[in-house]
Order: C-alpha cells, then structure tokens, then sequence
C-alpha cells in the first residue's frame, strides 16, 4: 500500500517544521525528492536525513516561491535530476503576527504572495512535467486556522489558508481531465520549531485543548501527504483533510 518507488515529488517549504516532515514522509514511501526552501543550510539538513533513513535521493534547490523565474528554475531542475515530476507539495508558508489596526500594507503584501500566490506559482510552473507524467497528485498545505477557526493577530494568514482552497477546488475540477488530483491538507498546532520556540507552558496549554492531549508532529502531516500521493487516493480531489488530533471539535474545553 502506498507505494511510491520511482516518483518524484517537490516539497517547498521543505527545509524545517512540517515541509521537513512531509519530505521524509514522502521518501520513507519510495519516492525521490526534490526540497525546496529559502535556507540553503536548512535543506542541506533535511537532504542529509533523508539520505540516512530511507533509500530515496533528494535534491536540494533554493527557491524563493515570491518569484516565478524562481519556481520556473525548481521545476525545471526537478525534471533534469529525475526525469519529471508527480507529486507537488505547495507547503512553503508565512505566518507573521498582527493584529488587523496594526497590519501594514507590506505584511499583508507578503502573506498572500508567499501563502496564496507561492502555491499558485509553484503548481503552474510544475504542471506541463506533472500532466506528462499521466500520475499528478498536487497537495496544498492550509490550514485549520480560517477555513475552520479564527485566531486574533492571524486575520490575513487565516485569509489566505482559505483562499488556498478556494483554488483547490477550481483547480481540481480543471485538472481532473488529465488525470491529476488536487487535495489540501489542512494541520492543527503542530510541534515544529517555532511552537517549540513559545515555552513548555504554551504547548502545555495548547494540547490541553486538543482531545487526542498531544499537539501533530511533522510527521503527522507527512503520513496523510502520502495518501493523497498514493495511487489508493487517485479518486480522491478537491478535498480539505484536517489533521488535528480533533482540535476542532469540542463545543467547549472542560477542566
């Protein structure tokens, strides 16, 4: 099951936090990987990692997904070192804090173009490699903050977590006639580095309100990506999938 020996897969935001967990997911199931980030350090870390745990290779590529001769110059290396593309990963994502009187006009500017416009930019510029492949499996990485909670100080992340599946769907209706699906996953509060970075106290107080008592791991998240890369979900598309451990669902928080 969930086999995915020979395909090769682009992950953004690959070089920490979820995009590192979604990249060595993806290469525990078979496939190649091409990780893509700002840190040219931070991917050198997650190469090495894959490389020791799992007979996968990857590719690292530094890639600003604010610039289109940027995520052009990813895809096209993905296809040199592996021959094409299948599966992409638009994970790459900001989330400055701000509350909406406080938000400058470059802030809000550089939310949507990373959040919103870097998935769109990355998805075009791997979708000809993609379509050839006659195996396309894109998955957008959302959130549940804004298509299903709120949070003061992240109006403008949580708006452009929903406008992100606002082009799941239409997408998925577009793409479906070349075979390709187009999913999102959407996370809850994740241990990365920076909730690591809030204190014990706060992680503490956050998995208090999640009914499974722990917060994801990065790895949480890679498992459900490489489901919806798999030939098993190939029927599966246009479909937001939280992975929270039930955060979302209790009418209220009991002591």
């Amino acid at each position: 099951m969930f086999d995915l020996d020979g395909r090769t897969a682009v992950v953004t935001g690959a070089g920490r936090g979820i995009g590192s967990g979604i990249a060595l997911a993806l290469a525990r199931g078979g496939a190649n990987v091409v990780l893509a980030a700002r840190s040219a350090s931070d991917l050198s870390s997650v190469v090495d990692v894959v490389e020791a745990e799992t007979t996968a290779r990857a590719v690292a590529v530094p890639t600003d997904v604010t610039s289109r001769e940027s995520t052009d110059e990813l895809a096209n290396a993905a296809v040199e070192a592996f021959g094409g593309i299948d599966i992409v990963c638009a994970n790459a994502g900001v989330f400055p804090e701000a509350l909406i009187g406080d938000m400058s006009e470059q802030v809000l500017d550089h939310v949507l173009d990373v959040n919103v416009k870097g998935s769109i930019r990355i998805v075009q510029a791997c979708l000809d490699a993609v379509k050839r492949a006659e195996y396309g499996r894109i998955i957008l990485t959302s959130s549940i903050t804004g298509p299903v909670t709120g949070v003061a100080g992240w109006s403008h992340y949580g708006a452009s977590k929903a406008a992100q599946l606002g082009f799941m769907r239409s997408a998925a209706v577009e793409l479906a006639s070349d075979g390709v699906t187009v999913n999102a996953v959407l996370p809850g509060n994740i241990l990365t580095e920076s909730m690591a970075s809030r204190g014990p106290e706060y992680v503490a107080g956050v998995s208090a309100g999640i009914p499974m008592g722990r917060l994801g791991s990065p790895e949480d998240v890679g498992n459900l990506v490489v489901y919806l890369a798999s030939r098993e979900a190939g029927y599966i598309t246009g479909q937001a999938i939280a992975v929270d451990g039930g955060q979302v669902l209790p009418e209220f928080i009991s002591g």
